[in-house]
């Protein structure tokens, strides 16, 4: 699958620092075939992706449609300003989520984020991709494939 994760309090805390466990469960994710992308609403973040030493679990960093999802991620494919529509989407912002599917990061009201929270979101996306679907109240079922 290809798999589109958003930065701040998705794998970000506040402070601008990863939460626990991305890098393991990106590694995870990776080993079990999946293809990995960063995008943000705030910009194409590349040098901070560098920074972070998530480089080399992404094959690329994009700007993150802020609205209109569906039609933005289209037309973005269409422009050639991204190599894939996504499959699913990880992102603390519920609309996103629920236009292209999913897992939902619920934000920490201290800015900080459970331990759990991305082992949370590999069993989510490891549940989808063995049986196509997910019973966890945070996922949303890609609407491609809800219509078909």
């Amino acid at each position: 699958m290809h798999i589109f994760f958003d930065m701040d309090d998705t794998i970000l805390r506040v402070d601008g620092t990863l939460k626990p466990m991305v890098k393991e469960v990106f590694q995870r994710l990776l080993d079990d075939g999946h293809t990995l992308y960063i995008w943000s609403g705030t910009g194409v973040r590349r040098r901070e992706v560098q920074s972070l030493g998530l480089e080399g679990f992404v094959n690329g960093v994009f700007l993150k449609p802020l609205d209109f999802y569906h039609w933005e991620v289209e037309k973005m494919l269409e422009r050639g300003e991204i190599p894939v529509f996504p499959d699913l989407v990880v992102d603390d912002h519920p609309g996103i989520v629920a236009a292209l599917g999913g897992v939902v990061v619920r934000p920490s009201p201290l800015g900080d984020s459970p331990a759990g929270d991305m082992e949370r979101v590999y069993e989510v996306l490891s549940e989808y991709a063995a049986r196509g679907g997910s019973d966890n109240v945070d996922f949303r079922t890609p609407p491609r494939q809800a219509t078909a």
